[in-house]
C-alpha cells in the first residue's frame, strides 16, 4: 500500500511517499480503507520536532532519536471497514467510520488497523469523509476540556485562537452548553468566529484580552499563546484556566496551582474510547455543530499541505483526500 513516511525531523520534504507492507487485523481490530486524514498542528509539532527546549531530550527518547519511531504520521480518519478480526463484535465490513490514531499515529496511509476499543465510531451520516476526518481530535479535545471545566449554562467562556481546530469546536460547543463565548482571532477571522456562534470576537492584534475589564468563568487557550498570567489575572474566583498545548512546570503555574484559588486543566489528552465521538456525532447530525475545512489536498500534494500549515494561520482543518 502507498503511505507517507516521515524519514527525518524536519521542513514538509522529510515527508515521502513510500510503498509499505498492507496491516492486517488482529482479533480485536478493524482494517479500515483510510479515505481521508488530516494536517494537524500535532503532525506539524512532530514532523518539525517543535517542542520545547527543556523537554528536548525526552521528547526524542519518546519519539525517535533521528526520526520519528512510528514514522507514519497521521491522528485522525475517517475511512471504510474492509475487514474485521475475528473477536470484533462493534463493526463489520461495509461501515463507514471516523478515528482518532493519536495513539500510534499512521493515518497517512491507504489502510490503518485500529482496536474496536478504542477511539473509533460510525461516521455522521451528513459529512463527508473529508468532513469526518477533521473530527477526531479537534472535537475530541474541545469537549474534553470544556467537560472538565463543567461548563454551564450562563456561565462566561473565552477561547483564545477560536479559529483554529479546537477552537472553532470549542467555540461551538461551548454555546451548545449554554455559555456567552467570547473569541479571540485575527482580524481575518472575525466573521467566521461570529458565524459559529461567538457572542463576543476580540481582535488579538489590536485588542489585548487581558488588559480589557471583563472576567470570565472559563478561560480556554487552545493554541498555548496567550499569557499565563494574564488568563488568570482574566478569571473570576473560583474559574478554570484551559490549555490544552503542552505546558512546561513554572513558578507562576506552581504558585497559581497551591493558591487553589482557580483551577488549572493543563496538557491532558481526551480518554481513548468511543464515547466522545459518538456524542460529537450526534451534535453534527442534528446540526448543532459543524465543520470548518479551511484547504483540501490530494494525498500526493501532503507535502504542499504541510508548508501550509507551518504557517501557522490555518482556519479550522487542512484536510488530505487519500482515496
Amino acid at each position: 500500500m502507498k503511505a507517507v513516511v516521515c524519514t527525518g525531523y524536519g521542513p514538509p520534504e522529510v515527508l515521502r511517499m513510500q510503498d509499505v507492507a498492507k496491516p492486517h487485523p488482529a482479533s480485536n481490530e478493524v482494517l479500515v480503507k483510510v479515505h481521508a486524514t488530516t494536517v494537524s498542528m500535532g503532525d506539524h509539532r512532530i514532523r518539525s520536532f517543535t517542542v520545547p527546549s527543556a523537554v528536548w531530550l525526552p521528547a526524542r527518547m519518546a519519539l525517535g532519536i533521528r526520526r520519528p519511531r512510528r514514522n507514519i504520521l497521521g491522528i485522525e480518519l475517517a475511512g471504510e471497514v474492509e475487514a474485521v478480526g475475528e473477536s470484533v463484535r462493534r463493526f463489520q465490513k461495509g461501515d463507514r467510520v471516523f478515528a482518532a490514531t493519536l495513539q500510534g499515529f499512521g493515518a497517512y496511509a491507504e489502510y490503518r488497523c485500529l482496536s474496536e476499543d478504542g477511539p473509533v465510531a460510525a461516521k455522521p451520516k451528513n459529512l463527508t469523509y473529508e468532513e469526518a476526518a477533521a473530527v477526531p481530535i479537534g472535537a475530541r479535545t474541545a469537549l474534553h476540556y470544556l467537560r472538565k471545566a463543567e461548563v454551564q449554562s450562563g456561565q462566561d467562556v473565552l477561547i483564545y485562537g477560536a479559529s483554529g481546530s479546537v477552537g472553532t469546536y470549542a467555540v461551538q460547543i461551548a454555546k451548545h452548553f449554554g455559555a456567552r463565548v467570547t473569541a479571540v482571532c485575527s482580524a481575518a477571522n472575525i466573521d467566521l468566529t461570529r458565524s459559529l456562534g461567538a457572542d463576543v470576537v476580540i481582535d488579538y492584534t489590536a485588542n489585548d484580552f487581558t488588559k480589557r475589564p471583563d472576567k470570565y468563568d472559563v478561560v480556554f487557550d487552545t493554541v498555548g499563546k496567550a499569557s499565563f498570567a494574564g488568563c488568570v489575572a482574566a478569571l473570576k474566583r473560583g474559574g478554570s484556566y484551559l490549555n490544552c498545548t503542552p505546558v512546561l512546570p513554572s513558578m507562576q503555574v506552581m504558585r497559581a496551582k497551591l493558591s487553589g484559588t482557580h483551577k488549572l486543566i493543563l496538557g491532558e489528552a481526551p480518554p481513548e474510547t468511543a464515547e466522545a465521538l459518538d456524542f460529537i456525532r450526534d451534535l453534527l447530525e442534528a446540526g448543532k455543530i459543524r465543520v470548518v475545512v479551511d484547504r483540501k489536498y490530494k494525498f500526493d500534494e501532503i507535502v504542499e499541505a504541510h508548508r501550509y500549515v507551518d504557517q501557522g494561520r490555518k482556519k479550522g482543518n487542512v484536510v488530505i483526500s487519500i482515496v
